[in-house]
Parts: C-alpha cells; structure tokens; sequence
C-alpha cells in the first residue's frame, strides 16, 4: 500500500459525485433527526431528510418515520415545520384520505366508487427506519442500513453510558455553508488546524497539541482532550456527523448535511442538564464564535478547490489522522482508487 493520501480535488463540488453519493453512501447510514423530547407523544412533525420530505409521529407505541406523502397521489399530509405538533390523525388535504399516528388508512373518501376492490389495509403509508439513541431520532432512507451500533462503535466503547444520560435541549444553531459537506466535515476531523485557527477559541477548550490523544474505530474516530474533570471527547462518525462530550455532561450534535454539490447545512443541538438552561445563550455564543472562523476557512478551501490549474492536496499531517481514517471509508463506499 502506498502512503495516506487525501482525496483528489475533483470529488468535492462535483454534481455527479453528489449524486453518487446519495445512492452509496447516505443511505448506508443513520441520520439525527430530532432529539426525542421535541417529539411528545400524540405529536407530528414533517421534515426533510436529504431532499425525502418526511414524517414523524409519535403514537402511544413509540415514534414512527414515514416518508410524507399519501399513498393516492403522493401529496404531502403536513407541511414542513420547525415545531411539533399536536396530532391525532393525519388528513390527506388533496382526496381526505386519513391516517391514524402509526401509519394506517382509517377512511377514504367515497371508498365505495372505487374501480377495483378497495382495501385500507393495503395503502397504509410507506415506512423509513427509526430507531431512539442518546436521547435522539435516528432516521435512515435506506432499507438495509449499517447497524447503528456499528455507526457508534467508538462513542459506545468510550463512552456508552454517558452517553444515555437525560439531557434536554439547550439551544440550536443552523448555518448554510458555501462549501461541499466533505470539505466541512474534513475540517471539523481536522486536530492540526485548531491551534493555528482557533487560539483564542476552540484551542483553549481543547488545550495544549501535546495532550492529544486519537483513537480510530472500525466506523467512527476520536480525539480526546484532558480538562477539569476528565476528557472533552471529540468524536467523528459517517455520514458527515461529529459528537461532542464533555466531562460535566454537556452534548452537542454537529452535522453536515448537502444542500447541493457545492453547499451543505451546518447543524448544531447542544444538550445538557436543565441546570445549564440559564447559560444556554453564552454557550451557544462560544460554539458559534469558533464555528465563524470554521466558516471563512471551509468556504476559502472550496473556493481554491474549484479554481484553475487543478488542485493537488498535499501531504496528511500526523493531526489530520481522522480526516485520513474518515476518507479510507469513503473510498471504499463509493468504490474509489
């Protein structure tokens, strides 16, 4: 095998990449969609996940994923919205076809005039996986996803149990950024740069090069930082999906999502404990200060990405480990030299 090398220029920003990697990778994959406490029982939310309007809902067995469309005529039973809300049936607003929360027909209009035989039990609406982890939604849009465990390997083998523990959400930030997800997700793998870009930032959260420690999975990779305490554990998980945990308990989500071949959404939930909600908005504000500096240097790299001659990546530095370990599993999900 010849040495670490990155990806070649031409995969980012590219629409058939892009397209390519919507049939082979995304749907290998698990998907945060919602932390579980904004879906109440008896309550409905409709979303998007990677350009699939969605549905979730929440009946007395549990939440379910659906993919938000009826199955007459394909329109959608709610419009997308930023809250959940209360639901007791779900009404089709083109033919009145009506849904209880787990998905089942319970009345058409006119079921008699139909022109064949017409039975409810056969267009109940179309199912996505779900599954509930750390508190929160998982969605896939795949039919034989990668076991969850699996996509969780690191983070469970480290911190398994600290994982589970209640949290509420504390606050949200959301950003599109001018870049290919992969140059986003790069750099949030990328320990080499946090010193030199973030000083007064991200640095003093993570402390001293000297003390970094890398552990690689099989799916996800870590980088664990020493503070008061214990660890600030950083980990990066497939697709495009980063979990920071800190000693106190604090969670935050981090995700990049495309938006296009050339742009994707930076996605932030930070968790804790209902103890933390009065400082929720000074976190959030320090979170959002090093995510500015990300900003300008992701979308700077997809700009010379882009530009004419032809990029050639340089040589991973030892701190860009994770970035090398993230892009081996690309490669091998979307059939890359």
């Amino acid at each position: 095998m010849g040495a670490p090398r990155f990806l070649p220029a031409g995969v980012y920003g590219a629409a058939a990449v892009a397209e390519a990697e919507r049939r082979l990778y995304a749907p290998r994959f698990w998907h945060p969609l919602l932390p579980v406490e904004r879906l109440p029982e008896g309550q409905a939310l409709a979303l998007e996940l990677l350009g699939l309007p969605v549905l979730l809902t929440h009946p007395p067995g549990g939440p379910r994923l659906f993919l938000n469309r009826c199955p007459h005529r394909a329109v959608a039973l709610l419009d997308a919205g930023e809250e959940a809300r209360p639901c007791r049936r779900l009404v089709c607003p083109y033919h009145g076809w009506t849904y209880d929360l787990e998905g089942r027909l319970q009345a058409a209009a006119r079921e008699a005039d139909f022109l064949e035989p017409f039975r409810r039990d056969d267009w109940p609406l179309e199912s996505l996986p779900l599954q509930v982890r750390a508190g929160l939604l998982w969605g896939a849009i795949g039919p034989d996803p990668l076991p969850l465990e699996q996509q969780l390997d690191l983070v469970l083998e480290v911190a398994g149990a600290e994982l589970e523990r209640p949290r509420r959400l504390l606050g949200t930030l959301r950003r599109s950024l001018a870049c290919d997800w992969k140059i986003a997700h790069d750099n949030t793998l990328d320990d080499y740069h946090v010193a030199i870009a973030h000083p007064t930032t991200l640095h003093r959260e993570q402390g001293p090069v000297c003390h970094y420690r890398h552990q690689l999975g099989q799916w996800a990779n870590l980088l664990a930082t020493p503070m008061q305490g214990g660890d600030f554990l950083t980990f990066g998980l497939p697709p495009w999906l980063h979990l920071l945990l800190w000693p106190d308990g604090r969670l935050v989500v981090l995700q990049f999502p495309p938006e296009a071949p050339d742009r994707c959404r930076m996605e932030l939930w930070l968790l804790g404990e209902e103890a933390w909600l009065p400082q929720a908005g000074d976190l959030l504000a320090e979170l959002e200060r090093f995510l500015q500096e990300d900003r300008r240097l992701v979308e700077a790299a997809q700009a010379g990405y882009g530009a004419l001659p032809p990029f050639r990546p340089g040589p991973p530095h030892r701190l860009e480990q994770r970035i090398v370990h993230h892009q081996a599993l690309y490669r091998r999900l979307m059939v890359l030299a």
